[in-house]
């Protein structure tokens, strides 16, 4: 293939992120893909997935015959997350490139096992909220000085799934079969964000709950967070009930305060306001990342499976210390 061939992907998974995320995501990059296949266990699934694409897309209920195909260069998985650990050695062992949905696996024991498989492609963990305009912008502003040394943030998160809810419907999302439920299958992406922001996080004390038995395992968490930047602060999400309005995340700092958003970053500094328009393109500019580095022989820019492990450990040390009731120092990658 030439550096400037469409890269040759498929889909194995034809599911919510598939339709709405990735497909959308894939055709708004023009000529860097060719999807080949789309692969679920529903062929009705698969056959909506390709027909969004304007050339003859396979579909097909046999994923593992994709692995083995020298036709396809490059494995785009959007499976649950209990099904993901083997679908992504599956990948790795075939030797193609793999782009796997977040989280990395269920647990750090097992993202360290993948992480240990030998690979002779590019391996990124689609963490979209690394890509996320709404962040980068977020994390510039911090970077180049604009309210100083970050010193204090609070977050609130409602993102309640009740019935009507698209990610209700899906049954496994609500299996209690891996730890921390949506604490971990969403809470990671808050993770990710706060890293990206403020760095590395080095304590963690935490209470969970249970609030809805439709929602297990727990679905409800607060969580005191100290960086080893020493910035300090406050988050909180719930599954479980909503609020009518939006909701913000604000950092402030020594020199001023910003405001995060989902459509633009507000800064407050010296009595003057900056408001900073941030579109939501995560999954677009991660799967154009994941595109440059296969043609270009590089590494992702944001989507290292070592930070998604790191999001994985920080969810582990908050479950920790709610069942525990103590202080707890995330393991370190």
């Amino acid at each position: 293939m030439t550096a400037h061939s469409p890269v040759r992907i498929a889909l194995i998974g034809a599911g919510i992120f598939a339709r709405d995320a990735h497909a959308p995501a894939i055709l708004a990059l023009g000529d860097a893909y060719h999807v080949v296949a789309v692969a679920s266990r529903s062929g009705a699934s698969a056959e909506k997935i390709a027909a969004m694409f304007p050339y003859p897309v396979e579909a097909t209920n046999d994923a593992q015959a994709l692995y083995a195909r020298d036709d396809i260069e490059a494995i785009d998985l959007l499976l649950p997350v209990q099904e993901m650990e083997a679908a992504t050695e599956a990948a790795l062992r075939s030797g193609k490139h793999v782009v796997s949905e977040k989280p990395i696996a269920t647990g750090s024991a097992e993202a360290r096992r993948l992480i240990a498989i030998p690979r002779r492609g590019v391996w990124m963990v689609a963490e979209n909220w690394r890509y996320e305009g709404f962040i980068q912008a977020a994390a510039k502003a911090i970077r180049d000085g604009q309210i100083g040394r970050p010193v204090f943030f609070s977050w609130a998160l409602y993102p309640e799934v009740s019935p009507g809810n698209k990610y209700y419907t899906t049954p496994w999302r609500r299996a209690a079969s891996y730890q921390g439920g949506f604490l971990l299958d969403g809470g990671v992406h808050h993770i990710a964000g706060l890293r990206a922001l403020l760095g590395e996080i080095a304590a963690v004390s935490a209470v969970t709950a249970a609030v809805r038995p439709d929602l297990p395992p727990i679905d409800t968490q607060a969580v005191a967070f100290e960086f080893e930047g020493g910035a300090v602060g406050a988050f909180a999400s719930t599954y479980a009930v909503g609020v009518p309005w939006e909701t913000t995340l604000d950092i402030t700092g020594t020199e001023g305060s910003l405001r995060v958003g989902r459509d633009r970053v507000t800064i407050v500094r010296g009595g003057e306001t900056t408001e900073i328009p941030a579109p939501r393109d995560g999954v677009e500019a991660e799967l154009e990342d994941f595109a440059k580095a296969i043609r270009q022989g590089s590494t992702p820019a944001r989507g290292a499976p070592e930070e998604a492990l790191q999001d994985v450990l920080v969810v582990e040390a908050i479950l920790k210390s709610a069942q525990t009731g103590a202080r707890v120092r995330p393991e370190r990658v």
